[in-house]
Parts: C-alpha cells; sequence; structure tokens
C-alpha cells in the first residue's frame, strides 16, 4: 500500500474515532446516527456541486450502498439496545474485515498476497483483545449476537459495493455525495416510518453539535471511499479499524480509564497488521 494511502486512511481511522468518542448527543443511538446521516446528506448535495458527477454505471452500486447503509445503521442501533459496547463493538467492527476479505476474494476476484492476508488477520486479533480489553468474560444472547453479526454483515457488504463503485465511477468524490445522499434518504425514510414524522423534532435542537460529528464522519468514509480506489478493499477495510487504537488512546487521555495488560497487547497487534498491510 503506498504511503499517501496509508497515511490517508490512518486519518480517516482516527477522524471515525474522534466522532465517536469526543461527540456528545443527548440522543438515543437511532436517533444520533438518523442526525448525522441527514447532515451528512445535505454535505453530499453540497459536494456535488464542486466536484465532478460519478458515471452513470456507478449510481447503481449508490442505489444499493444506500439500502445497506440503512441497514447497517438499523442493526447498529438494535445491537446497542441489546448488548454491551464492549460486547457488540468487537463482533461488528472485528468481523467486518473478515468478511470483506472473503468477499472480494470470491466476488471481486481480488488478488490478496500472505503479507497483507496475515496483517488483516493479526490487525482483527488486535480489534478483538482492544475492544474486550475491559471485560473478564463475554455473554452473548441470541439476540445480541444476531444483530451484531448482522452489522458486521452490511459493513463488509457496504464495503464492497462502495469500493467497486468508486473504482467505475471515474469520480470518487462525486460517487461519496451520491451516496451520503442516497444514505440519508432512505433513513429519513425509515426513520420517518420507525418514529413518525417527530423524528426531525427531537433531532432538532442537536444540529449544533451534530455538524461536528457529520463532518468528521463523512471525511473519513469520503477518505476510505477514494483510498479503495487505489488498493485493495479488503486492506482498506481493515486499516481502517484501527481507529480502535484510537479510542484507547483517546479513552485513556481524556477519560482517565485505565489500560490493562489485554489492551496493550491488542495495540501491539493491531500496529504490528497495519505495518503489515503499509509493506504489503
Amino acid at each position: 500500500m503506498e504511503i499517501t494511502v496509508f497515511l490517508a486512511v490512518l486519518a480517516a481511522a482516527f477522524m471515525h474515532a474522534s466522532w465517536n468518542l469526543l461527540v456528545k448527543l443527548k440522543l438515543d443511538r437511532f436517533l444520533s446516527l438518523f442526525l448525522l446521516q441527514t447532515l451528512m446528506g445535505f454535505m453530499g448535495v453540497a459536494m456535488l456541486v464542486f466536484f465532478a458527477w460519478p458515471s452513470r454505471q456507478s449510481l447503481a452500486y449508490a442505489l444499493v450502498s444506500g439500502l445497506l447503509h440503512t441497514g447497517y445503521n438499523i442493526f447498529l442501533a438494535r445491537s446497542y439496545r441489546h448488548g454491551d459496547l464492549s460486547q457488540v463493538y468487537p463482533i461488528a467492527r472485528g468481523t467486518a474485515p473478515l468478511l470483506t476479505l472473503l468477499t472480494t476474494w470470491l466476488v471481486a476476484h481480488e488478488d490478496i498476497n500472505m503479507v497483507t492476508a496475515s496483517g488483516i488477520a493479526v490487525l482483527v486479533s488486535g480489534i478483538y483483545l482492544v475492544a474486550m480489553g475491559k471485560s473478564k468474560s463475554l455473554h452473548l444472547d441470541r439476540t445480541t449476537l444476531l444483530f451484531a453479526l448482522g452489522t458486521s454483515g452490511f459493513i463488509a457488504a457496504y464495503t464492497v459495493v462502495d469500493g467497486l463503485g468508486g473504482r467505475i465511477s471515474g469520480a470518487a468524490s462525486g460517487y461519496t455525495a451520491m451516496v451520503f445522499i442516497l444514505d440519508a434518504m432512505f433513513l429519513c425514510i425509515a426513520g420517518v416510518y420507525m418514529r413518525g414524522t417527530g423524528i426531525f423534532y427531537q433531532i432538532a435542537p442537536y444540529w449544533k453539535s451534530g455538524i461536528a460529528g457529520a463532518l468528521l464522519s463523512a471525511g473519513a468514509y469520503w477518505i476510505v471511499i477514494w483510498a479503495m480506489t487505489k488498493a485493495p478493499i479488503a486492506a482498506v477495510a481493515a486499516l481502517r479499524e484501527t481507529s480502535i487504537l484510537f479510542v484507547i488512546i483517546m479513552s485513556a487521555r481524556y477519560l482517565r480509564e485505565s489500560m490493562s495488560w489485554t489492551r496493550i497487547l491488542g495495540g501491539v497487534l493491531v500496529v504490528a497488521g497495519a505495518v503489515a498491510l503499509r509493506i504489503s
């Protein structure tokens, strides 16, 4: 992976970690996702004013991506309703890169060398150790497992779709804008169906703090889509999950959370996996 792409994806991971940890919204998980996605839709409209439109062939990919992102948001919100963060996060975020690797191999026929595959495996192992470092045991009920695995499935699916869509679009930024717009449209429909039209009144007071989160989230995924046009999709998907390493560093710095040996070991594995992806 080229150094420019590598550093850009690491920046995206840092941005993703930042909004998850530092942006405080006094809303339930679904409303927070609804607010951010709505704001990102407006950002997508603004992007199309300045960037070239994607090719017509890629619009079908953007449409499918919008549907997959809606499923992801719903499943993620339900996952956190039924399970703790320490249970859901390692399954959802740690399993997704492995599913992405399998899908790109079967569907996109991407050639993955042994160094890249090993890097992904080591990085994912580190994610599990870091995310579960605060838990002595993991107790999963069937519902939590279903929604967590469903979330990882949606992550892998939209990652592959956007990687392929971005490549054939001829304009990664324009394609990203269309994804943001369609994501917002579909989630708005789902939100009104699930919560009624009053959902807009519920999120309205938080739009200022929501903008910060939306900017960071949009910037992070914009970089990822661009990176997948330059490097193997599975490698980019795994590298962006280094966000969990930034989360524990920020948690220790700003939230004064303790660092267990399990988390430290996990962090070392995440770094080792990232290095392997860089040299692959």
